[in-house]
């Protein structure tokens, strides 16, 4: 009899044993959400539901995107990190609730290096150094100096973390003056710059390209290590003399941290797919964004170095956040 129940037990502990294991190569056998910090129709939200589309005929099954803005996408990241680990609640996310986050919070309530797994870099986002079209300088040293000569006029708008760490770092490779004010979004930061309420910005490309191209703002500079195409007579930030304002912005996908490694892996090679797939590269370049090439294993790299760059730039500049 004891032989028969130890049996049985050992039958039992297997089955259990097989059971999630069986679970994982099935996996997905219901709707995967994706959990967007920001409103509907904006540059994140877009990306998830070109990328989520792919995804979905990838892995056979619905793919929804949930928008959950709040506390400029922390709400989101902290959202994904409680739910369970099991692969059908992910993020998408910028560089801002992740290694910006991470870099000027102290007392976050998740660990953006810990709490999440990454699973693809999806795109990367080139920011543009726009001044007004009048102004003077030519190119980006000229407009320095032309900063230096003009105290009163030294500022820039910024609507992020994200944008003011970047302009900051310009400020202190460059000894250029500058006092940040603060707009909702990158659209007004643009706009600012135009009605001449700030002297210059740095933005992304979606509401800044189109106004370069119009002649309404002047760019002097991309912060990414090779020239837009959007714009490919803008020099980088290197060629224009600053190498060490190189910086990248990005969106991605990660699943929470505890995410079984076959989930994990059948996730990040059907993101990969997605991303490269030709019609999803089309519409991130039509959004003036950069379809990413990056392993996952080089994205976990790119959050690292980031985290550690921007917490630099915060302690030398003595930058504070409001939570």
């Amino acid at each position: 009899m004891r032989l028969r129940l130890a049996g049985a037990a050992i039958a039992a502990l297997l089955l259990a044993a097989i059971v999630p294991a069986a679970a994982q190569s099935d996996y997905p056998v219901r709707p995967i959400r994706l959990i967007v910090g920001y409103t509907a129709g904006g540059g994140t939200d877009l990306i998830a539901r070109v990328v989520g589309a792919k995804l979905s005929e990838i892995l056979h099954q619905s793919v929804v995107v949930e928008n959950r803005p709040g506390a400029s996408a922390r709400l989101a990241a902290e959202y994904v990190t409680r739910q369970p680990a099991d692969g059908y609640t992910l993020l998408v996310s910028p560089i801002g609730p992740i290694s910006i986050a991470a870099a000027i919070y102290p007392a976050l309530k998740y660990d953006p290096q810990k709490s999440l797994v990454p699973l693809s870099m999806i795109c990367g986002i080139p920011l543009f150094m726009v001044i007004r079209a009048d102004n003077p300088a030519r190119n980006l040293k000229e407009f320095i100096a032309w900063m230096k000569q003009h105290p009163d006029k030294a500022n820039y708008s910024s609507s992020s973390p994200a944008f003011t760490i970047v302009t900051e770092l310009l400020k202190l490779k460059s000894g250029m003056p500058g006092t940040m004010i603060p707009y909702k979004g990158s659209g007004e930061m643009n706009l600012a710059v135009i009605s001449g309420q700030a002297a210059m910005t740095i933005a992304d490309g979606p509401p800044t390209v189109p106004l370069v191209k119009a002649g309404k703002e002047r760019a002097l500079a991309v912060t990414t290590a090779q020239r837009s195409p959007d714009l490919p007579d803008v020099p980088t930030m290197t060629e224009a003399g600053y190498p060490a304002v190189t910086a990248t912005f990005w969106n991605g996908a990660f699943a929470p941290a505890g995410t079984p490694p076959a989930v994990v892996a059948k996730l990040q090679k059907a993101w990969g797919e997605a991303v490269h797939d030709p019609g999803v590269s089309s519409k991130l370049k039509a959004m003036a964004l950069v379809p990413s090439n990056a392993t996952p294993q080089q994205f976990v790299h790119i959050i690292d170095s980031d985290i550690v760059k921007f917490h630099g730039v915060v302690e030398a500049a003595g930058l504070k956040f409001e939570e």
